[in-house]
């Protein structure tokens, strides 16, 4: 068995808002990698923050053995990436900066400078950021790096400390499938080489990567105890050979155009996204928006949603109507629904979710306008379309990221829009609820005249009812 790194026996945190439903035993040894797999508010995060010494615990208090590591203290000897840090670890203003203050991007720091590297010439360390593409980003402004590149730091600037036990929640979302092929070796490297331990959080047993030797289910709020995984059993987080690569961006319709852009470029400081871009997207078009992590996707819908002031520079028509003849970004708004990881990332208004949803009636950041009763019976409506009515009344921040992503959701759903926009909506979702969320897309763009733009890094969860393509390289 050998030495038991982290231990807890009997475990029960003083504070009964911590608690599990069942005393916690947990033990993870010397040279095994493990899953903690579970369903969205299953508990597992809450396991996290009692392995890591968050919750004082009533009676027997985790025990760590780190060895010849064990002068260090437990957080220099752990080291843990959460759902929110995916997107960098800065604070809600960090959305609205990447928004608004695009030429002011060298006011922002650099990749370089984030990580602390400056003057570094040490090979390993060297291999390790080219390994992970972060070499590639070092002179970037930070509030110019997509979700899957501000997710690559994350690890970078986790792995820099030189942990003996890497904690990684949902490692995988928010990367390309290359990138997710890549980092998967790379930890299998730093497992092989540096005798590196992970915790894996996983909401998906299908994510489950091959160097896992064990798992631990986490269910209604229950640690289960520690299986034993046989390689052959393990599925390898593989490239995805996309089911529908060959499909290459559709011929457009003569419908009546909904989204239209004609020559458009976005460029941040000496750094063009994209160049002279052309797109039309007509009503009752369903369409993927397809490309690799810091392709644009993510500024693109920027560019639509009007949440870029470059916009008003470019030949941008929403729903007819020329960008800059005189509409009001309210006026863009009220007819579209919108979610993504940067949006899921700056919301931290600690309001009952049932606000949170209703929030997006007026595609507000908190509720700031007390809805009609009529009003609030659409909200729970929602809510119970995606199977969280029951959360009405817990405040968002005391979520799971699952259920997080599920209020978001039923956010942009709410007021019934034209234009559905959802830039990876199935983040740390667990395998029934992306299945249901499919499901609830699929039968929303049955309606007559609903448009849809979708952002996924994983083909094989498109719904079924996309029919139109456009990559960008």
């Amino acid at each position: 068995m050998g030495r038991r790194v982290i231990e807890i026996v009997n475990g029960v945190a003083r504070h009964p808002m911590y608690r599990m439903r069942e005393p916690i035993n947990f033990v993870l040894c010397e040279s095994e990698q493990l899953a903690l797999i579970g369903p969205n508010g299953a508990g597992k995060t809450m396991l996290v923050n009692t392995i890591l010494g968050r919750y004082p615990l009533l009676l027997n208090e985790v025990h760590y053995d780190f060895g010849v590591a064990d002068h260090r203290m437990v957080f220099e000897n752990i080291q843990y990436i959460a759902f929110r840090d995916s997107y960098g670890d800065y604070d809600a203003n960090y959305y609205y900066q990447q928004r608004w203050h695009s030429q002011d991007v060298e006011l922002s720091p650099t990749v370089r400078e984030a990580l602390g590297v400056d003057g570094v010439e040490v090979n390993e360390v060297s291999c390790l950021f080219e390994q992970l593409g972060i070499d590639v980003l070092f002179e970037k402004q930070l509030v110019m790096l997509s979700s899957g590149e501000l997710r690559r730091l994350q690890i970078a600037k986790a792995l820099l400390r030189n942990p003996q036990v890497l904690i990684m929640d949902n490692p995988f979302i928010g990367l390309d499938a290359d990138m997710r092929e890549q980092l998967h070796s790379v930890l299998q490297m730093l497992i092989r080489d540096k005798h590196l331990q992970l915790i894996l959080v996983l909401s998906r047993e299908e994510e489950l990567p091959n160097f896992v030797t064990h798992v631990v289910r986490v269910e209604d709020m229950i640690c289960g105890g520690k299986i034993a995984v046989k390689p052959t059993v393990c599925k390898r987080v593989e490239n995805i050979s996309e089911k529908k690569a060959h499909l290459k961006a559709s011929v457009v319709n003569d419908g009546e155009p909904v989204v239209s852009l004609r020559n458009v470029t976005l460029r941040y400081g000496n750094r063009t996204l994209f160049r002279e871009l052309t797109w039309r997207v007509c009503r009752g078009e369903h369409w993927a928006l397809l490309g690799h992590n810091g392709s644009g996707k993510s500024a693109l819908l920027g560019m639509i949603c009007a949440d870029n002031p470059q916009s008003y520079a470019c030949d941008i028509s929403i729903f007819g109507r020329r960008r800059g003849t005189g509409e009001s970004i309210w006026d863009i708004k009220k007819r579209i629904g919108y979610v993504s990881p940067e949006m899921h990332r700056a919301y931290l208004k600690d309001l009952p979710a049932v606000e949170i949803v209703a929030s997006g009636l007026h595609d507000s950041v908190g509720l700031y306008c007390r809805p009609r009763s009529e009003q609030m019976e659409v909200c729970k409506k929602w809510m119970r379309v995606f199977g969280i009515e029951e959360l009405a009344d817990r405040t968002f921040l005391k979520l799971s990221s699952g259920e997080q992503r599920l209020v978001l959701l039923a956010r942009a759903f709410v007021k019934d829009p034209e234009l559905l926009i959802l830039d990876e909506p199935f983040h740390g979702l667990d395998s029934v609820r992306r299945e249901m969320v499919r499901d609830i897309i699929d039968d929303f763009c049955l309606s007559p005249n609903k448009t849809l733009i979708m952002v996924t890094h994983y083909i094989e969860e498109l719904p079924v009812c996309v029919t139109h393509f456009k990559r960008l390289s």
